[in-house]
């Protein structure tokens, strides 16, 4: 009997997967294969929030598996041993794997394969699986990528899309032994967010249908709305996998209206993809160096990531972080330019952050989002500033998403939040919440000194 191996990793569904089809149709049955990769985890990357999702991924996971006459297999350990071992047990001819685009994938999938070799075995890697164009699917002349996203866009725009596929009426699973599915709290320990969103294949389908059915077609003009929270909050499935981005592209193609400027952020996910396949190392270090020398200050940083910066919008966003594991997009590039530009500290200290909180914080997005805003990026005006005030008042004008993340200032009318520190002194003091932790045109001159922009 023909047996090939599935080893997920970021592809955590059945509907539109190739990995799991073109199992299906190599061998007669198929291992359907998840390892907790002890390399992930010593990476720092399996945090309380991504574990408890990760651990609800799975077990939704299995239960489909299961309505389709199979299960999900459980190995823990070393990626490569683990598949490997597996190979062996069931006489797998192949194993199949999404491909990846950080370093970490790149030099798991070349170990694999050599692995395998060395037991007559192969590796099958499929693309657009990930993403929606795989890394390297549309080039500049003679460059290995695209550094700017707008040539990007148009090109991948005009790009066909594979075709998008249903999930498994059946997948068959030979006897082969199997841990537990594992419980966030054997993945990571410590306390997830109170308000973590759920995860699953199933909650985000549900999710898509609902954002396709009711909002989609105003993103266009609210997805800045930080109230509105007019955003389709499915980052944290595209990043397990448990959505296709594929399949989410095509239907939302479908919908008239504004789907189009939806589309163009998963474009932009895309994007930082093949630059990181292209330039690995831009994962921990400046993709273009504007020799930065960051400033230090752990008080502040503390302010920062405590959401007490003295700054309301900026102090709302990291609450709702904190609170969520998630945090609005516009709130993320108004938090990310006041640590690195108006604080003057390094961008890896706020992707540090992110990736221990953030369910979506995949190496691709989180670091090179938080190099484009500190400008050592692909920004194409790597000196531009985000006042915070002028932020504020713009995409939160009545304060309604202060309010709800900040409750010292809930009392505080209209606008008048974005700036507590006016109100009298006996008010301010009885609020309970600090001044502004540096003052604007000094932080502005500061980064202006430290760029040679004066």
């Amino acid at each position: 009997m023909r047996v090939a191996i599935v080893l997920f990793t970021a592809d955590l569904r059945l509907h539109d997967n190739p990995v799991l089809r073109a199992a299906l149709s190599a061998a007669e049955s198929v291992v359907p294969l998840f390892v907790v990769d002890s390399g992930v985890r010593d990476a720092g990357f399996t945090t309380p929030n991504r574990a408890a999702f990760l651990s609800e991924c799975l077990a939704d996971l299995d239960r489909g598996l299961r309505a389709r006459g199979g299960h999900l297999v459980i190995r823990e350990g070393d990626v490569v041993r683990e598949a490997c071992r597996v190979a062996a047990e069931t006489d797998a001819a192949e194993v199949h794997l999404a491909g990846g685009s950080s370093g970490y994938a790149q030099r798991r999938e070349d170990r694999l394969r050599s692995a395998l070799a060395a037991d007559g075995r192969q590796l099958r890697v499929h693309d657009a699986v990930v993403t929606a164009l795989p890394p390297g699917a549309v080039l500049p002349s003679g460059r290995s990528h695209f550094a700017v996203f707008t040539p990007y866009y148009r090109r991948w725009s005009a790009e066909r899309l594979r075709p998008v596929t249903g999930a498994p009426r059946r997948v068959a699973v030979p006897t082969v032994s199997t841990l537990p599915l594992p419980a966030a709290a054997s993945l990571a320990p410590g306390t997830a967010s109170p308000a973590l969103a759920r995860g699953g294949e199933s909650e985000g389908r549900r999710r898509l249908a609902a954002w396709l059915r009711s909002g989609v077609d105003a993103y266009a003009v609210r997805h800045d709305d930080m109230a509105a929270d007019a955003t389709s909050r499915l980052s944290p499935y595209l990043h397990f996998g448990c959505l296709s981005p594929v399949e989410v592209i095509d239907r939302a193609r479908r919908r008239p209206g504004g789907a189009e400027a939806f589309v163009r952020q998963l474009a932009w996910r895309d994007f930082h993809h093949q630059v990181l396949a292209a330039v690995p190392g831009a994962a921990a270090r400046d993709y273009r160096t504007r020799h930065d020398r960051w400033r230090t200050d752990p008080e502040e940083l503390a302010a920062w990531k405590a959401g007490v910066t003295g700054f309301p919008v900026v102090d709302a966003a990291m609450r709702q972080l904190a609170h969520e594991g998630w945090m609005h997009n516009r709130a993320r590039m108004l938090v990310a330019s006041f640590l690195t530009k108006t604080l003057y500290h390094d961008w890896r200290e706020g992707a540090r952050h992110f990736t221990d909180l953030l369910i979506d914080a995949d190496v691709a997005n989180n670091q090179l989002n938080w190099q484009w805003m500190a400008g050592t990026g692909t920004d194409t005006r790597p000196h531009r500033v985000l006042n915070p005030l002028v932020q504020a008042r713009r995409f939160d004008p009545e304060g309604e998403y202060v309010r709800r993340w900040v409750p010292e200032l809930a009392g505080v009318a209209g606008g008048a939040v974005h700036q507590p520190w006016r109100l009298e002194a006996v008010r301010r003091e009885r609020l309970g919440y600090p001044g502004p932790l540096v003052g604007l045109p000094d932080a502005l001159a500061r980064f202006r000194r430290a760029r040679g922009l004066t």
